[in-house]
């Protein structure tokens, strides 16, 4: 039994095993030989919207053999006040496994600690390990070993997206630059404490120029809303555009964790230039998910 509560504390041996799980997913899917989950029931506890980690586990958990049972927090006493460590320890008696999205890490520490089940984080506000290394898969599909490549992150640098990415540099040998105002850019104690090659820097410019990889995410993530305008005016000119596709590496990837904003974060014509990429990394989602919910009962 395995938790997955961030990519600062998977191993790099685990990442790499995960990856390479979720090509053999994605090569076997509709004929898997074995299947893990079979005979269990996983609870899928959403606090936050979701359209593909909410369908991607769904869908994974029953290709994998097992029942999913989604509860949105208002669905359970969860969202009435009761605590993290009751709802814990009553599902771990009930449940083979639980994928747990919400707004605090520590919700998803402790839940993980009183379940004494398989426990995923479907993405907090401090992490999103699912969709990193989904991301991950999905550039390794398209230009081989993310080791010695260059990925430039736009937009929030201090989001839960960009925290992975940072975590995930360090511990697969990649350049990382985030492109940011210096307000959106990551606190040094989080950069030391990663120990990775990252770059931050308020010349967007500069960070695209031969990057192999151009990724953005949102500007507003869930629960920021009351900031959208201020938002919105600090981040308008780091935006993924045809302009600045040109001066990435010839084949460079652009690439978005959705839902997009067309126009803000992103322009139309770049989005629309990008699609296929864009929407592979969105399928393979499901592959990753396969791979970590293989992986966590491993």
């Amino acid at each position: 039994m395995k938790d997955l509560l961030s990519i600062e504390h998977l191993a790099r041996t685990d990442i790499r095993k995960i990856l390479s799980e979720a090509a053999a997913m994605k090569r076997a899917r509709g004929r898997h030989r074995t299947k893990p989950l079979a005979g269990q029931s996983w609870a899928l506890i959403f606090s936050k919207s979701s359209t593909r980690t909410r369908v991607s586990f769904e869908v994974g958990i029953h290709e994998l053999g097992g029942r999913p049972m989604f509860l949105s927090a208002a669905d359970i006493q969860l969202g009435r006040g009761e605590p993290i460590k009751d709802t814990a320890r009553v599902l771990g008696r009930m449940v083979h496994g639980a994928v747990f999205r919400t707004f605090a890490q520590a919700d998803v520490e402790e839940f993980a600690r009183y379940a004494s089940i398989p426990t995923i984080n479907a993405l907090t506000d401090e992490e999103h390990p699912c969709q990193i290394l989904a991301d991950i898969f999905t550039i390794e599909e398209k230009l081989g070993s993310i080791s010695g490549k260059v990925v430039t992150f736009i937009g929030d640098g201090a989001c839960n997206v960009a925290n992975s990415w940072i975590f995930a540099a360090a511990k697969l040998g990649f350049e990382l630059r985030i492109a940011a105002p210096r307000p959106f850019q990551p606190p040094a104690s989080l950069l030391q404490r990663a120990a990775g090659k990252v770059i931050c820097t308020e010349d967007l410019r500069a960070a695209a120029r031969g990057a192999d990889v151009l990724y953005t995410d949102v500007w507003v993530s869930m629960g920021k809303e009351a900031e959208s305008a201020r938002r919105a005016k600090a981040l308008a000119k780091y935006q993924i555009n045809t302009a600045l596709v040109k001066l990435a590496r010839p084949g460079a990837l652009v690439m978005h964790c959705l839902p997009a904003y067309r126009g803000k974060e992103i322009d139309e014509v770049t989005f629309e230039a990008n699609a296929q990429t864009i929407f592979d990394q969105a399928e393979n989602r499901l592959h990753a998910q396969k791979a970590i919910l293989q992986w966590a009962v491993g």
